[in-house]
């Protein structure tokens, strides 16, 4: 049978035997052949399979927080109380307010650092729903199955054309299981995106007039009442420019860090050119 760890090359041809429940499906799996099995071992019950089903506590975590999300987007007012418990002034404290509120006296600081923080989680709920070596070979897969799929359709054979058809299956659920995954981290960026949005521009509206006046290249601009084309507030571009680099770095950090970790624990050596060799001195 194939496993989704084996190499997958389209051209080759896969001859699939049954197994020994397929090939006797009544009674109990059939012994090997090649594997000798002694009186006890032969009268010894199969192993249980783990009980399937079920949810588990992660993917309910992950359907409630993208619940919240899509309840947030709704209902401003719930929105606005959930981000406020955060704290959003001296006098309406909370715990992210105690740790970078700085008393709503260095907003732009607070702006950065609340990116920080924001982009830190969502990279690591997607670190944690995305399967980078799994991803990486259905990349690979789809590239090498269009190069064979490619050279099938240009021969005319139509023998070589429906024996890629197992491939074809395959790489298109293995490709749906890299997008589920990836929708599963978006479900906790995007509420983590909504909640932090929302309390940056509750702090920035509860800060004094003074306090929200920031000097920008040499130019003194109020970031909540100034908009850009009279329709998006200062605070909130300036805000994604924080958040949009901070996310790359975070992302390609843990990617890194996992799939070094995953060649590590594999022994696997990372295939590298061969140095190119000088030029060759022209005669004079």
């Amino acid at each position: 049978m194939l496993s989704d760890d084996a190499p997958l090359t389209p051209t080759t041809e896969v001859v699939v035997e049954p197994t020994a429940e397929e090939a006797n499906p009544s009674g109990p799996p059939l012994p090997s052949a090649a594997t000798d099995t002694t009186p006890d071992e032969a009268a010894a019950p199969p192993p249980r399979r783990p009980a399937s089903g079920g949810i588990k506590w992660s993917t309910t975590v992950i359907i409630f927080l993208g619940f919240l999300g899509l309840w947030m987007l709704i209902d401003t007012g719930f929105r606005n109380s959930l981000a406020g418990g955060l704290g959003t002034s001296p006098a309406t404290p909370g715990p992210l307010y105690y740790a970078i509120g700085f008393g709503s006296d260095h907003i732009l600081a607070t702006m950065a650092l609340a990116g920080a923080v924001e982009m830190a989680i969502t990279a690591l709920a997607y670190n944690y729903t995305t399967d980078w070596t799994k991803a990486a070979r259905v990349q690979k897969w789809n590239a090498a199955f269009r190069k064979a799929q490619m050279a099938a359709i240009k021969s005319g054979k139509k023998d070589r054309i429906a024996a890629l058809k197992p491939f074809q299956e395959r790489i298109t659920r293995l490709s749906s299981e890299v997008t589920i995954a990836q929708f599963k981290g978006m479900a906790i960026t995007y509420f983590m995106l909504i909640l932090i949005y929302t309390w940056v521009g509750l702090v920035i509206a509860a800060a004094t007039v003074t306090q929200q006046t920031v000097s920008l290249g040499g130019s003194i601009i109020n970031i909540y009442s100034y908009h850009v084309f009279g329709y998006f507030p200062l605070w909130f571009l300036i805000f994604s420019l924080y958040t949009v680099p901070a996310s790359m770095a975070f992302r390609r950090v843990l990617k890194d860090y996992w799939l070094r970790r995953f060649a590590r624990e594999r022994n696997l050596v990372p295939v590298r050119p061969p140095p190119t060799p000088p030029a060759a001195l022209s005669p004079a």
